[in-house]
């Protein structure tokens, strides 16, 4: 493999794989409080039609972000209320709010703008702009790795940074402070964590707030940084990618990053295979090579879930004891 096809792989796998990092996260955070977030995918859906139906009219990028977070935090909310306070089904609450979101943005885009459920181009302005790219011409001239280097870890937007540095965030929150003990604990025993006097509900709806940030800087990402606009089922199936990566790395922030980066990867790779030829077999069909990444999650699904130890009051609704 040549360093201009390795740093443009690595590159695309970057970028691909930022919003499942962000979305694994919230669904790691909100499981080890023992809520089941299905509706991660309905989430980074709403939000990122929301950052790009913000951001056509008010032409800011501030206002576009404030937005899709207060929509992220707003549908975690009304997670937390049926399934936290009225205990509701969370399964099916995670699923109501996926499917009500693959409707609403298409009936609003629509409604607002007239152009089959998509949303305006976003100017430059509002979109996310390339970072270090002055480091890259100097990572070039290192001799043997530095074009891969460069080509493959320089120039990108700064929500790609930051999605590993909130990797090492939630890393640093779920296991060096209290806060994290407590969250962890809320997923395993409940009781206990009451009979400390701690409040399970405050816990988990602090979890889900949370949860609804994450959800949304990954659905904003979609609009501001890899597309230039909201299109219908622009997810593509990503929340449930993120679910499994979550699932695939034992609900641990960093073994979700591993996995999201090899969903991103085999994402990255189809783009690059589509069209080529292989030896003795022709042209495999595009659709066959666009279903890897989701023919490896159903793969990790049935060969990892059974390994992999759920905390053990998750999707458990908890019930104070008189």
């Amino acid at each position: 493999m040549d360093d201009t096809l390795a740093g443009t792989l690595i590159a695309s796998t970057l970028r691909v794989s930022m919003p499942l990092i962000l979305c694994a996260l919230a669904g790691t955070v909100s499981e080890r409080a023992g809520v089941i977030d299905l509706g991660l995918e309905g989430k980074m859906l709403l939000t990122a039609f929301t950052a790009a139906a913000m951001g056509s009219v008010s032409g800011s990028f501030t206002l576009a972000m404030a937005a899709a977070i207060a929509v992220g935090v707003a549908l975690s909310m009304l997670h937390g209320y049926a399934c936290v306070s009225h205990r509701g089904d969370q399964v099916v609450m995670g699923m109501a709010i996926t499917m009500t979101a693959a409707g609403l943005t298409v009936v609003l885009g629509m409604a607002w703008f007239k152009m089959g459920g998509q949303t305006p181009q976003l100017s430059d302005a509002v979109r996310l702009q390339p970072m270090f790219t002055g480091l890259g011409t100097g990572l070039a001239a290192v001799p043997l790795v530095g074009r891969t280097l460069a080509l493959g870890f320089t120039g990108h937007n700064a929500f790609v940074y930051l999605a590993f540095v909130l990797v090492a965030g939630v890393w640093w929150l779920l296991y060096r402070t209290r806060f994290g003990l407590r969250l962890r604990a809320t997923g395993e025993n409940p009781a206990m964590v009451d009979a400390a006097g701690v409040s399970v509900r405050l816990l988990r709806y602090q979890a889900l707030a949370l949860n609804g940030v994450l959800a949304a800087l990954a659905g904003a990402y979609l609009v501001l940084g890899l597309n230039a606009g909201f299109i219908p089922n622009m997810t593509a199936g990503r929340g449930y990618m993120a679910l499994a990566a979550m699932i695939f790395g034992k609900w641990h922030p960093v073994g979700a990053l591993w996995a999201c980066l090899l969903f991103g990867f085999l994402d990255a790779a189809s783009i690059r295979l589509q069209g080529v030829e292989l030896p003795g077999i022709g042209a495999v069909p595009v659709q066959a090579i666009q279903a890897l990444p989701y023919l490896m999650t159903v793969v990790l699904l049935a060969g990892f879930i059974g390994r992999s130890r759920a905390p053990k009051a998750l999707g458990v609704p908890y019930l104070k004891e008189r």
